[in-house]
């Protein structure tokens, strides 16, 4: 069976983007995109879903990080995608609700080729750290369009903003690590018999 892994590499006027994706190895995450707040919640994703992320970006961030976050959407998903493909069937289905101190946040996820998000999210301050916490529905969009993810994401509560997405990503890399591990009998989780039509 090949290795479930991927590279992936975009570049344009505005970003310049390359994602290394290993579904399959627990290696820590390397994660630079210029944008700190960016890194850690990547880097806590990858970490908590237990698969490998390199993530190097850099962009036109002095006008306004939109591209560079959206555009690494894209990418992640085009990554997800392409290592999933070279696997056997998918468990499919991920779960997972984390609390972080004073917030709480739950994703759930249908790795089914059909991309739908459902985002929920009502940040305190619009801020974490330099972050604008508004440019994390354009990432998820973008993400769950290019993965073909069905992605449901709330932080049902909270009180501070950069705890309330910090749970929101360690709930999703969970969920996502769930959905991607190999189905144990091979066959595909769908009365269908097929995900891709």
């Amino acid at each position: 069976m090949e290795p479930r892994k991927a590279e992936i590499t975009r570049n344009t006027k505005e970003t310049r983007i390359n994602i290394k994706l290993d579904l399959d190895s627990s290696e820590k995450p390397e994660i630079n995109t210029g944008l700190p707040f960016f890194d850690h919640i990547l880097y806590s994703m990858s970490f908590h879903g237990g698969f490998f992320l390199r993530v190097d970006a850099s962009g036109d961030i002095e006008v306004d990080p939109h591209h560079l976050v959206e555009d690494t959407g894209l990418v992640l998903g085009d990554a997800f995608k392409s290592a999933a493909e070279k696997g056997e069937a998918l468990v499919r289905f991920g779960h997972a609700i984390i609390p972080m101190d004073d917030s709480l946040a739950e994703a759930t996820i249908d790795a089914c080729g059909r991309p739908f998000l459902v985002y929920r999210a009502e940040y305190p301050q619009e801020n974490a750290g330099t972050f604008y916490v508004f440019l994390l529905k354009e990432f998820l969009k973008a993400f769950s369009d290019r993965a073909g993810l069905n992605l449901h994401l709330e932080c049902r509560y909270g009180e501070n903003s950069h705890h309330m997405a910090e749970a929101l990503f360690k709930s999703m890399g969970k969920a996502l690590g769930q959905a991607y591990k190999q189905a144990s009998n091979g066959e595909v989780l769908s009365t269908k018999g097929t995900l891709s039509k």
